[in-house]
């Protein structure tokens, strides 16, 4: 048989989920001189990016330009992306044993981690992914509720997701009209009756996961006063030694941005982002129809542990808010896919450096591979991504030169398109998205908006003239 990887028989790899990883993984796979390889894309929805077009914040159109460089990658003869593809439905592990030779899955990290307090599961309390997702127009999410109807919202959690949730719910109509968020959420938060939104931490400033631009980015709001208390921000000592040990210049900046705003006037805006540190949900307390009406907190003092990091400790002091609606981004972990092995502790696919592992034997399992946050957890920025593709498909390189892969029975690419297209025949293609592409640019433009995003899977194939 002709070796794999050469013109007579193209090494075909599968990617699943197309997001920065997956993107990143075709384009180290691509660079390999002499090796022709095949890579096909897939994701359960039509529109490729992943996170970059369903979860990067709508008021932060910069980071979303990183597409462009992807959509070159798709533009390589070599590449083809199936989009509204489900694997575990659609398409089943076996199937794509059958027609490639290696399957890399970068399928992201899809759910929240859930608190663990008496009434998080009342109405209106909300994992903060479903709410992005929801105003990013993600086709699954599109048609939720959220009860804006509410005064005061609290979000869980201090990283970036948690911030961008806190902003766009105190941001104006002008200011969300100049995005891309969904029409439908558009419409939703101009009658939003929020007026104050609780950001709650449970470790100091000096810990905060979000960047310096985004903390800072709030205290620039058209209509929103951030307010922190200078007790919070203050640090301890613990804090201080850990700032002062640390390299990394984003923690000071973080920490001077916030007491600068501990000692800002309130500018008399109509709306409030109330910053909280040193703080834990204890418990979130309904009224008789079952709804969040407040929410019990601790006060939290830092400990250190044997390995060094700071945690927070509950005290003896107690508090209530009032609030009416809560998000919760205290953590996100992966979904288990069926047939490939999941270390449901840390909440990934098992693995080393990229490659799967077998649960039992803790040996490789031939032929599987896994990139991004599904493989190492949810963690880093977009950036992040490429290096974590390229040691999972140098894992690759490897297992090819020793002769681990998979053996598929129709490895061509036409059989595989053919089984494709049969148990899923409103397959869109990336030339299908360019088309989706420029049409939301052009409708966008029409209302003075960058773009007007499609969010129904029916809207997007009727929009490409298809029944």
């Amino acid at each position: 048989m002709t070796t794999i990887g050469t013109d007579g028989n193209p090494l075909r790899v599968a990617l699943l989920g197309s997001g920065p990883t997956a993107f990143y993984a075709a384009e180290h796979l691509f660079k390999q001189v002499g090796l022709n390889v095949q890579v096909d894309m897939f994701d359960k929805i039509p529109t490729p990016f992943g996170l970059v077009r369903g979860g990067v914040a709508p008021d932060h159109p910069k980071i979303k330009t990183v597409t462009k460089a992807y959509t070159q990658m798709a533009a390589d003869a070599r590449f083809r992306f199936f989009g509204n593809v489900k694997f575990g439905g659609h398409l089943q592990l076996a199937d794509l044993k059958e027609h490639y030779h290696m399957i890399f899955f970068a399928t992201g990290a899809q759910t929240d981690r859930k608190m663990g307090i008496p009434g998080e599961d009342l109405h209106n309390s909300h994992p903060a992914t479903e709410f992005v997702a929801w105003y990013n127009g993600h086709p699954e999410y599109r048609d939720l509720k959220f009860d804006l109807t509410q005064e005061r919202a609290a979000v869980v959690g201090i990283g970036n997701v948690a911030i961008d949730v806190a902003r766009i719910l105190v941001r104006t109509e002008a200011e969300l009209r100049q995005t891309d968020i969904a029409d439908y959420a558009l419409a939703a938060l101009a009658k939003s009756n929020v007026k104050e939104v609780y950001l709650l931490g449970r470790r100091g400033p000096a810990q905060a996961a979000f960047t310096p631009p985004e903390i800072k980015e709030v205290g620039e709001m058209e209509d929103a006063d951030v307010v922190v208390r200078p007790d919070e921000v203050e640090l301890d000592d613990l804090s201080k030694e850990a700032v002062a040990a640390s390299a990394d210049r984003s923690v000071i900046k973080n920490v001077e941005t916030l007491q600068g705003y501990a000692l800002r006037q309130p500018g008399g805006k109509s709306k409030k982002l109330s910053i909280r540190f040193l703080v834990s949900p204890l418990e979130l307390i309904g009224d008789a129809s079952g709804k969040v009406v407040k929410m019990r907190l601790v006060k939290n003092v830092l400990t250190k542990s044997e390995s060094g990091s700071l945690n927070a400790k509950a005290t003896d002091q107690f508090e209530e808010i009032p609030v009416g609606l809560v998000f919760r981004s205290v953590g996100y972990r992966g979904v288990p896919l069926p047939g490939v092995p999941f270390n449901d502790r840390w909440g990934v696919i098992n693995n080393e450096k990229g490659r799967v592992l077998d649960l039992e034997s803790k040996q490789p399992v031939t032929g599987l591979y896994t990139g991004g946050w599904i493989k190492r957890g949810p963690s880093g920025v977009i950036g992040t991504n490429k290096p974590d593709a390229l040691e999972t498909v140098n894992c690759m390189l490897e297992d090819l030169a020793a002769g681990r892969v998979l053996q598929p029975a129709q490895p061509d690419a036409a059989s595989a398109e053919k089984l494709i297209r049969a148990r899923q025949p409103k397959v869109f293609t990336f030339a299908d998205w360019l088309k989706l592409d420029a049409l939301e640019l052009a409708n966008g433009q029409k209302q003075g908006r960058p773009r007007l995003k499609f969010t129904s899977v029916d809207e997007m194939w009727a929009a490409l003239g298809r029944k």
